[in-house]
């Protein structure tokens, strides 16, 4: 395949953040668990800046304590948590897909994305796809043109909500349906369409997570 761009990925600290997120949320890290600046900048293979920077953000969002050494404690996740946490995503998400599909937009990193997410799956390479999951909907963020709604979603990222109850692989064959659906409506320019099975995707998305506090 020629002429495909390089896949933008998110920040250090936004990678840190969106691993703890995810992990917090799928119950991985339990309430009252103590997280060591060193401990997890070792764990992720980055320095302690990134680290830093992350649990400011996870901080903010209620999900972690800052200590004075530091560290931080892990608070304690409710359903209610993660109900508004993926509504907000929702709405933000299904916005930033109506932009996207408004005429004129250039969806071609979109395009190019999906197109390998594709590729990465028919190849087998299931856990390619987490980061090509992100590329997707960052270059959605990207092509709505609003910096601000770009970076609220960004931090509000937690990676694959796969839920309890399915393995990677058949989580990125529904997703990857999702994707392709969503990408229609774009390239149609569809907006009510695109807004309509972005925010489906995002909610489907909660469901699954859900299935961690049953």
């Amino acid at each position: 395949m020629n002429g495909l761009k390089p896949i933008k990925m998110p920040s250090a600290k936004e990678k840190v953040a969106a691993e703890l997120r995810k992990a917090i949320l799928s119950r991985q890290m339990k309430e009252g668990e103590i997280l060591s600046l060193d401990s997890v900048a070792s764990q992720l293979n980055v320095s302690a800046m990134p680290v830093r920077e992350a649990f400011q953000i996870l901080a903010r969002d209620g999900l972690i304590q800052l200590r004075k050494n530091k560290g931080a404690v892990v608070l304690g996740i409710t359903e209610t948590y993660i109900r508004e946490h993926y509504q907000l995503r929702a709405i933000l998400e299904s916005a930033a897909a109506k932009l996207a599909a408004e005429q004129g937009t250039d969806i071609s990193e979109i395009e190019d994305v999906y197109q390998e997410s594709c590729e990465a799956l028919k190849s087998g390479e299931a856990q390619k796809y987490t980061d090509l999951n992100r590329a997707f909907h960052n270059e959605i963020w990207s092509a709505a043109g609003n910096g601000k709604m770009k970076k609220m979603i960004s931090e509000l990222w937690n990676g694959l909500s796969m839920g309890s109850m399915v393995s990677e692989g058949d989580y990125a064959k529904v997703s990857i349906k999702e994707h392709g659906r969503i990408l229609k409506a774009i390239q149609e320019h569809n907006a009510e369409v695109a807004e309509k099975e972005m925010y489906a995707h995002i909610m489907r998305s909660r469901d699954d997570m859900l299935t961690y506090y049953k």
